[in-house]
Formats: C-alpha cells, sequence, structure tokens
C-alpha cells in the first residue's frame, strides 16, 4: 500500500487538521511499557537499554503528537474546536497528560538524577498536573452541558478524563523522595488531593459501567478493548498509595507528622491492596469479554492502546506491592503481566504504523468511527438543547 494513500483528499496538511488526541494513548502504552521493562524482577541481558530505549521513542513520539495538536488549535481552530464537542474523542483529552507522566516517571526511575534533571522533572510534574486538573474539569463539563449521552452507549472510556489526577498523584509519589523537605511535603500534600479528586469518581463511572453492561450487555466491537480500561484507575491508585506512603516516611520522618506517615504507609498499602482485587476481576472479566469480541471479530483502531496502558499500571502497582509486602505471588504474576504488555504493545504498535503509513488513521471529521453517531452529534449544542439530526446529515 502507497504511503498515505487513504489520506483524505490526499493532502499532507489533513494530518494536522485531523489529528486527534487519542494518539497520545501509544504515549500512555510505549511509556508505560518502558518503565514496566526497567522493573521487570528478573533481570535479562540489555534490559537497561531497551526500557531507555523505548523511553527515549516514546519522548520523541510526545513531542510530534503534542506538534501535531497545538498545529490543529493554531491552524484549524474551528476544526480544533469541533473536539471538545465529541462525545468520545474528547475524552481521549486526558491522554495528554497521562503521556506525559510516563516521561517524568521514566526520567526519575530510568536514568541517574542531577540537580538539574531533578528540576526539570518538578517542573513538568507541575505542567502535568495543571493538564490533569484540566482534563478533569474541562471534559466533564462539556459532558454535562453539551454531549449527547445514554447509559445504552456508556463505556469505561468515561474513565479516561478522571484518570489523569492519579497518575499525576503516583507520579508525585516518585518525585517527592528526591525533593528538599519542604519541596517533597508539597508535592505529597497536592498528590493526596489529586488521588482523591480521582478515584471516587473513577470508582462511581465503574459502578454505572456495571449497571450499564447488566442492562445493555456489551459494547459494539469498535469500543471493545474498552473493557480493559477499569484496570487503569485501579491499578494507579493503588500505585500511588504505595508510593505517596513510602514518600510519607521519608519526607516527614523528623516532624511531628512522623507517627501519622507510619500510618500513611500502612493505610496506603492496605486500600491499594483492596483496589488490586477490584482490578483482578475486572482483568478476569475483560479478558472474557475479549475473547467473545475475538470470536465475533474485532475490528482495529487506535483504542486498541487501551490493552496496554491499564494493564501497564495495574502491573507497576502489583511490583509495588510486592516490593512493599514481599508477598511471593506478586512479583512472578507481575513478570506474567509484563510479557502480556508486551505482547499487546507489539501488536497494536504494528497494526498502528500500517494505519499510519496508508493514512487510514488520519481521519477525525469530528465524527468517531468508534461512535456510529450522525456527524452534528459532534457540535457543541446549547445546554439544555439537542442537535437537529436532519440538519446535520445534510451537511
Amino acid at each position: 500500500m502507497a504511503l498515505f494513500s487513504a489520506l483524505p483528499r490526499g493532502d499532507l496538511r489533513e494530518i494536522v487538521r485531523q489529528f486527534t488526541p487519542n494518539w497520545f494513548a501509544a504515549n500512555m502504552g510505549t511509556g508505560i511499557l518502558a518503565l514496566m521493562v526497567g522493573a521487570f524482577p528478573y533481570s535479562f541481558w540489555g534490559q537497561s537499554p531497551l526500557a531507555r530505549g523505548l523511553w527515549m521513542i516514546n519522548g520523541l513520539f510526545f513531542c510530534l503528537f503534542a506538534a501535531l495538536f497545538l498545529g490543529r488549535a493554531i491552524f484549524y481552530p474551528a476544526a480544533f474546536r469541533r473536539l471538545f464537542g465529541h462525545p468520545v474523542q474528547s475524552l481521549f483529552i486526558g491522554a495528554i497528560p497521562m503521556g506525559l507522566a510516563t516521561i517524568i516517571n521514566g526520567g526519575l526511575l530510568l536514568w541517574p538524577h542531577s540537580g538539574p534533571t531533578l528540576e526539570m522533572a518538578a517542573a513538568f510534574w507541575w505542567v502535568d498536573v495543571a493538564l490533569s486538573v484540566l482534563s478533569v474539569l474541562v471534559v466533564p463539563y462539556f459532558m454535562f452541558t453539551a454531549h449527547e449521552h445514554a447509559i445504552e452507549r456508556m463505556t469505561a472510556a468515561w474513565l479516561l478524563p478522571v484518570v489523569p489526577p492519579e497518575v499525576a498523584a503516583a507520579s508525585g509519589g516518585l518525585l517527592a523522595p528526591h525533593l528538599a523537605a519542604g519541596g517533597a511535603a508539597t508535592v505529597i500534600y497536592i498528590s493526596y488531593i489529586l488521588w482523591a479528586i480521582s478515584v471516587p469518581l473513577a470508582l462511581g463511572i465503574l459502578t454505572i459501567l456495571f449497571l450499564r453492561l447488566a442492562l445493555h450487555k456489551l459494547p459494539h466491537a469498535d469500543m471493545a478493548v474498552s473493557a480493559w480500561l477499569p484496570l487503569g484507575p485501579l491499578g494507579t491508585g493503588a500505585l500511588a498509595l504505595v508510593l505517596l506512603g513510602d514518600a510519607d516516611t521519608q519526607a516527614f520522618a523528623a516532624t511531628p507528622l512522623a507517627p501519622l506517615a507510619a500510618f500513611g504507609q500502612m493505610a496506603g498499602v492496605f486500600i491499594a491492596f483492596l483496589l488490586w482485587g477490584f482490578g483482578l476481576w475486572w482483568m478476569a472479566m475483560a479478558g472474557l469479554f475479549t475473547l467473545r469480541y475475538l470470536h465475533e471479530g474485532l475490528p482495529f483502531n487506535m483504542g486498541w492502546w487501551g490493552f496496554t496502558f491499564p494493564l501497564g499500571v495495574y502491573t507497576a502497582a502489583t511490583f509495588a506491592l510486592a516490593h512493599d509486602t514481599s508477598f511471593g505471588v506478586l512479583a512472578p504474576l507481575g513478570a506474567a503481566f509484563t510479557l502480556l504488555l508486551a505482547f499487546f504493545w507489539i501488536l497494536v504498535t504494528w497494526r498502528s504504523f500500517q494505519g499510519m503509513w496508508s493514512g487510514q488513521l488520519f481521519h477525525a471529521p469530528c465524527l468517531s468511527e468508534e461512535t456510529g453517531l450522525p456527524e452534528g452529534v459532534c457540535t457543541l449544542s446549547a445546554p439544555g438543547s439537542r442537535p437537529d439530526l436532519l440538519e446535520s446529515l445534510k451537511r
């Protein structure tokens, strides 16, 4: 197949005009794989170079995607505004701060530290916090005021805009031990607030999702991979509590809060185990759903990156609990999850490059192929109004 043969109108500028934030899901998946390769408990030849190589590739692609996203905002502002009115594509705005978080975490875990690099990591962490807060505020606001949603069309993709704060909280748990006491305390306090914003919202969405699945059964095959998304908030929520608990004991060791810090570490591990166990149930269900979809046919789209990041952060939580508890089954289980993650990443990366080469993945007329909604549903409507579907079909 010729390069960009399926690009809309054969115009290279369409790559910018039709760029959507779901591409950042590739950053999330590649970044978490780099981190899990580095954390793999059974050393192998080339482990560190492989992890660092994936991290560098991920950083380059993040810069490319950020340039394309900003290019759409600058050169095609009308097309950019339509993104916020789309009930599915807008959810992927949360992928931007989560993709950035994997780069920050990789810089802390995979490379040597120095004063300037730590300052840079802290600066990027605050940027990530700002983007995460925007995601959890702006996207739900449009969901509540402009989008057309129905419980029978709901999927776990609703989690995407609300999970970034807890991802930033987990990054804060990694960053805090490298900072001076005052800076570490600030990062820890902010991280707990971010966790509290995100995790309860995610658990509420999971409750509604359970009801939706019971009443309306599985979503369309185009959204099949969304079954894996619940692992994201459960895994990241558990990981953040373990990391923040460990950071507490260091940051508050010589302060009056030392007893509270010890409690925070103990409570963090306990609650993390509860979230991890809940995630184990969702993983089993996601596996069963995927087998059913494979039997019926599973079309490729960028949503397939949902196989990677949720499983990856759940694996990270598994390794963190293994480290803090020495529960023998967790390390080999995490290793098995990492191998599954690597398999998914190789498969999805290959299919994504095929789609990029042909240009088939550069189609975003605000109408997503994953929704099957008429184009008019993408436009922003006033609160309480409904789009005129007949007029939208005439466009």
